[in-house]
């Protein structure tokens, strides 16, 4: 009992009925003094006439929302002066507490004295709502800062203690806890966020302080009750009545204030928890989830029922992902007491469904948790589990996201891999390798390896286990016995599947113990290793050499005709410290290594297992370990002999010719693989391959019969060669002869692979074209930056016929149909692994052709063939043209948008040449054109003075392109390509205000005066990019400064009035002014040259072409004027500009006319900065934004809610905190909304 409590002899006990909260007591009662009668002078110190008190002169906190939110004193000691303060006079201490409330929810307002005693809750909860002040929308429990951050703490603190210092007395008044319970209750019905969330939260943490109290009463009950059986159990005469009526009179107490508990919690339950657990507000709703858990856990007997399990269960359906984890932890912290399994059996089979399935939650935290507590449920009961819902966690181990990996991997381990047998494990404990207790689960390891068909990722899969099942995954002396001994008398003999999967597996622990981070596709990096972490890394680094020093050769001699296990096992040697065969004298093991691995290149043709040899040479020949000298020897001699086989079997298949059997072409080919594989980590030039791989090229260029296989690997062989020779020069202080000679070879082998572009042999033209464009990105005008320029000599720029046979290649293997591609596989019919193995060659052809955009290798008019097809192969290709197209534009603005334009007039022409000079712009291949163009004005963001030159050069041509040709039917009839503006249309909203009147003054350069007077069909095209030049010109007031047209510069203009317009249009037109002077002194380039190559020409229409008259005197102002006259040497924006004055009236005139005639091009806004459309159509009601503000709590409950409205109801009759329809009278008699 509190010190605080038992100093007050006042306070009586008797219980009567419970009177209305916040009304006067009932009659019979002693009646109060008036406060200031009551208070003495040294409390009313410090307070306000009202009652409230404020700081005193010091500056020291008074209020109790001062004192909690600075967390500065003990709370203890704050509830023991406010109990004091309640024995003087509980009016003006129940005052306190109640501001204590309206304050923590962030109103401004004060709940006087007056207000109290003579007004009812609802009516002081309107006054306070009154006096919100909701200018921020910030409260103290959503307020960030470092004050902040410890007072929703401090608040639940303070409310625990004040329950806990008052509950053997003052909580049994019928007052205190009376008036609290219904202002929180009225609170929490409130339309205020602020007031509905902090009320909820302290109800929440009252309740769990009131089932605090609860409990010990329970505890004391049983207690006095044994008591009692055991003193009446006594004999007649040594029984002590005046004991046993006391312990009656105790037990009658405690029974009735268990009951008077009971009555505040299910006033709180009723009145609070059954409406906010489906509050609207997704933190209301966590905060009843939370705490109902609590409940659960604190007090099974009483709340660890379905009655309540129910809610949690629903709320296991929330729409926000922070309820639906609140609910999993609070299941979490009840399945983890084995005790109360019974009475969570039910709940476990009516939402276990629910559980599992939520393993796969979008919310990768809500997961998690869900995997974690299905794994509580395994522990508890594995029958509660079938084998489906295991089977549903089980494939999370393969998950990208490595905290689900990680759970489902201790959910596989305890299903499979935990021992239950204590008995069997001790007796098998003393046993080691294979008949180890981790043998078999080894064993069933690899079942599930292998059974789990959908996945491939041996390393994933070790990584979800590494956590749980590290002991088992470090066993490598049971792996490799496993391999290695013969099986002992009734044990199942592994089977090629199960040690390949074994050898896999054992590589990648092996990975995984020396890197000590996940494999690539988990996590964010490497992160810092703790100490504790490194030494383990060291330790078990070195325990896996030690290990496999010894045993590697014995695996490798074991499966040295296994192409897979092969490759495996020699990755492991990467993972050694190789100090240890010198530190542990240990060389005859590598001598040992060093012969199995020149056993398997002798034996293997594989690339995989050449190139996995290759690696692990180069491995042990690092310079920092003492044995590559061993190691340097061994693959010496190893190349010697392959060398002197390659030119021996070249000599004899040259000669050969025509003749040559299948012996020689396997001779030439397997020695090839192998040094070429070689080739690729190691400097073999002293055995000068370049020279024999160049004659077997050459002849089977001129012969047109060598092998492709041959030729591949000739290419990639002389491809190494070379790149070697650069390392040489580039490392050393090359003379003039031995850069003349290395640009011999390369330009002998570009020339050579130019020639293989046109073999037969699909496969030879993709390697040719690939070590192309390597080759011309090494040996690019880059090769010369960083104090290089002595290589000038070495760099080559591709001329035109080569970048002409690089697009048609690209043109012809790359933007295939699937049927084509097909049939150029002979009619084999492709399985869905060839595909994405083709279509990912197909990708990395078009990267290699688009870095040489990119970096201005190839001209960039060249990527007009490739834009145009972005979105025909848009889900193909659309990433490496998106980003082709957006480093163009950051090398060259201008350039870029010639070449965008340049794509649109080729798709015009084509669509000419098919459908001929009528064309039906309703068709899908016009609506295609003009999409593709919404989709590259999309690309040019919202920063219009970035791009202001590139857009306007961009219409420019458009503009040209359209009045390119006349119509040789006369002048009365629009020309050939004038439909082409419908297309320029969809730039237009990326003009500025002032560059639309100039670009429609160009336009109007081309125009007659009987166009501008047509209205027919035929020339609405013309129509409508005109109105869309002219349409904004005036009303448009988007700043020229680069983001300053913002919605709030927007509402100022607005209040400002015309004044302020005026003013802004004179801002405008000085800027304007400005910037056209500045282009004064800028050439903007001419007219983009389109390249003479076959695929990217502009193809003119034939009859277009024959009909067309050129013109013998061009117009003032035209291109060539532009381009030849000296004086004229100025953007044709400023040109324009200055006869833009003569053309004002005449310009208005026919605005007036196009506008009468009825068509109106709708401009699209200019809020559109990425480049992909935003397809979601937003259409939002008032209601619709009330539902969004609040997180509209969407009802998915299983289970029907109690009946005052069924699902299907609840689903349709959306919350409307303004609508009364909306509210409902719930049982306990209080009217408050449905969510």
């Amino acid at each position: 009992m509190s010190m605080s409590e038992l100093d007050d002899p006042g306070d009586g006990k008797s219980k009567k009925k419970r009177g209305r909260p916040g009304r006067p007591p009932a009659p019979n009662k002693k009646p109060r003094k008036s406060p200031l009668e009551k208070c003495p002078m040294g409390v009313q110190r410090g307070r306000k006439a009202n009652g409230m008190a404020q700081q005193n002169g010091e500056g020291d906190p008074v209020t109790l929302f001062e004192v909690v939110k600075q967390g500065k004193s003990a709370m203890q000691s704050v509830v023991d002066d406010w109990i004091e303060s309640y024995k003087q006079d509980r009016d003006l201490a129940l005052l306190d507490l109640i501001n204590f409330f309206i304050q923590c929810s962030g109103c401004k307002g004060t709940v006087r004295i007056e207000m109290f005693r003579n007004m009812q809750n609802a009516e002081i909860i309107r006054k306070m709502t009154e006096e919100f002040d909701e200018d921020s929308g910030d409260y103290p429990l959503t307020i960030s800062g470092p004050l902040w951050k410890k007072f929703r703490y401090n608040f639940s603190e303070f409310i625990c203690v004040l329950i806990r210092q008052c509950q053997y007395s003052i909580i049994y008044d019928e007052y205190m806890m009376d008036t609290v319970i219904s202002l929180l209750t009225g609170l929490s019905d409130s339309q205020v966020r602020a007031f509905r969330h902090t009320s909820t939260l302290a109800a929440m943490k009252l309740m769990t302080a009131l089932v605090n109290v609860a409990l010990n009463l329970s505890i004391n009950q049983d207690n006095t009750q044994r008591q009692y059986e055991a003193e009446r159990n006594k004999m007649v005469g040594k029984r002590a009545n005046e004991k046993l009526e006391l312990l009656l009179q105790r037990r009658k107490e405690l029974q009735e204030n268990q009951d008077e508990i009971e009555n505040m919690m299910n006033s709180i339950f009723k009145g609070i928890f059954v409406h906010r657990y489906r509050d609207a507000i997704a933190e209301i709703r966590a905060i009843c989830i939370e705490e109902i858990g609590v409940w659960m856990k604190m007090y099974s007997d009483a709340f660890l029922n379905d009655s309540y399990l129910k809610y949690v269960g629903w709320t296991l359906h929330d729409r926000q992902g922070e309820v639906r984890l609140k609910c999993l932890k609070a299941l979490q912290n009840l399945y983890t007491n084995r005790e109360l399994f019974p009475k969570l059996e039910l709940f476990t089979n009516r939402f276990k469904d629910r559980i599992v399935s939520m393993t796969l939650d979008k919310e990768y935290d809500v997961a998690v948790e869900a995997i974690r507590l299905v794994t509580l449920i395994l522990q508890g009961s594995e029958d509660a589990l079938s084998n489906e819902d295991c089977e549903n966690v089980y494939h999370l181990v393969y998950s990208a996201h490595r905290p689900v990996a990680v759970a489902a991997g201790e959910f596989l381990h305890r299903k499979l891999f935990s021992r239950h047998d204590p008995q069997a494990e001790e007796a098998l404990a003393k046993r080691r390798g294979r008949s180890s207790p981790n043998g078999n689960l080894i064993r069933m390891l690899v079942l599930f390896f292998l059974e789990s068909e959908l996945h491939e990722h041996a390393a994933y899969l070790v990584d979800s286990l590494w956590e749980s099942s590290q002991e088992l995954l470090k066993d490598w002396e049971c792996m490799t016995e496993l391999l290695l001994e013969e099986p002992v008398q009734g044990e199942e003999v592994l089977s090629d599947r199960q040690e390949s999967a074994l050898i896999e597996l054992t590589v990648c622990t092996i990975r995984q113990a020396a890197e000590a981070h996940p494999p690539v596709g988990r996590g964010t990096g490497k992160r810092v290793l703790t100490a504790k972490e490194r030494k383990t890394q060291i330790d078990d680094k070195n325990k896996l050499t030690e290990h496999f020093i010894m045993a590697l050769p014995m695996l490798l001699s074991k499966y040295q005709t296994d192409a897979e296990k092969v490759a495996n096992l020699l990755q492991i040697p990467q993972y050694f410290d190789l100090d240890v065969y010198s530190a542990g004298r240990m060389e005859k093991h590598l001598d040992a290594l060093l012969k199995q691995i020149k056993f398997v290149v002798e034996k293997h043709t594989d690339t995989e297992v050449l190139e996995s040899c290759s690696k692990t040479y180069s491995i042990l020949c690092s310079e920092e370990y003492t044995i590559m000298n061993r190691v340097d020897i061994s693959r010496s001699q190893l190349i010697d002999e392959l060398a002197d086989r390659f030119n021996h079997s070249v000599e004899e298949l040259l000669q050969a010719g025509e003749e040559a059997d299948d012996d020689d072409i396997y001779n030439v080919l397997s020695t090839l693989k192998k040094l070429t594989a070689f080739h690729n980590a190691h400097d073999l030039t002293r055995w000068d391959l370049f020279g024999n791989c160049y004659r077997l090229l050459r002849t089977g260029i001129e012969q047109g019969s060598m092998p492709e296989q041959i030729a591949v690997q000739a290419l990639q062989c002389s491809h190494y060669s070379i790149l070697w020779q650069l390392v040489k020069i580039t490392e050393g202080a090359p003379s003039k002869d031995d850069l003349l000679a290395l640009r011999r070879v390369v330009k002998s082998f570009l020339a050579m692979c130019q020639q293989c572009l046109s073999n037969v042999n699909t496969p030879v033209k993709e390697q040719a074209f690939m070590l192309l464009c390597d080759l011309l990105m090494i040996f690019s005008h880059q090769l010369t930056t960083g104090s290089r320029e002595g290589l000038q000599p070495l760099v080559f720029n591709p001329d035109s016929s080569l970048q002409n046979e690089l697009l048609n290649f690209i043109l012809d293997h790359v933007f295939i149909d699937q049927d084509d591609e097909n049939q150029s596989i002979e009619g084999d019919e492709e399985d869905e692994a060839n595909k994405i193995e083709a279509l990912h060659k197909r990708r990395n052809l078009l990267a290699a052709f688009s870095k040489l955009i990119i970096y201005d290798i190839v001209d960039m008019p060249a990527a007009a063939d490739i834009f145009k097809h972005y979105m025909k192969y848009y889900n193909d290709y659309g990433d490496i043209i998106k980003e082709t197209l957006s480093k163009t534009r950051q090398t060259d603005k201008i350039l870029c948008a010639k070449t965008l334009i340049l794509s649109l007039q080729q798709l015009f022409n084509e669509l000419i040449q098919d459908q001929g000079p009528n064309l039906d712009r309703t068709s899908s291949h016009v609506s295609g054109i003009k999409e593709l163009a919404r989709r590259f004005a999309l690309t040019f963001g919202l920063d219009q003075i970035k791009t202001r030159e590139a857009v306007a050069t961009l219409h420019k041509d458009g503009i040209e392109f359209a009045f390119k040709y006349q119509n040789p039917k006369g002048p009365e009839y629009p020309p050939p390509n004038l439909a082409f503006l419908e297309v320029l249309c969809e730039f237009s909203s990326k003009l500025l205000r002032q560059d639309k009147k100039t670009v429609h003054s160009y336009l109007e350069k081309f125009m007659t005066e009987q166009m501008m007077e047509r209205r027919e069909d035929i020339w609405l095209p013309l129509i409508s990019y005109r109105n869309s030049l002219l349409t904004g010109g005036d009303e448009d007031r988007m700043s020229i400064t680069s983001g300053s047209s913002s919605s709030k510069a927007g509402s100022i203009r607005s209040k400002k009035g015309r004044p302020a317009m005026h003013k802004k249009r004179i801002e405008e037109e000085s800027v304007e002014s400005s910037w056209m002077m500045r282009n004064d002194t800028l050439q903007t380039p001419g007219a983009l040259q389109t390249p003479q190559l076959t695929s990217t020409v502009l193809r003119e229409n034939p009859r277009q072409a024959a009909e067309h008259l050129p013109e013998q005197n061009s117009e003032p102002g035209s291109e060539s004027d532009y381009v030849h006259n000296p004086q004229m040497q100025m953007s044709w924006l400023g040109q324009q500009k200055m006869e833009e004055v003569n053309r004002k009236e005449r310009t208005a005139m026919n605005y007036m006319k196009a506008r009468s005639g009825g068509v109106r091009q709708t401009v699209r806004g200019l809020m559109e900065d990425d480049a992909e459309p935003i397809f979601e159509d937003v259409m939002m009601s008032s209601r619709g934004q009330l539902e969004d503000m609040s997180e509209e709590f969407e009802d998915t409950m299983v289970i029907d809610l109690p009946p005052s409205r069924n699902r299907r109801e609840r689903a349709e009759l959306r919350p409307d905190f303004f609508d009364s329809a909306a509210m409902i009278e719930d049982e306990s008699g209080f009217t408050m909304p449905m969510f």
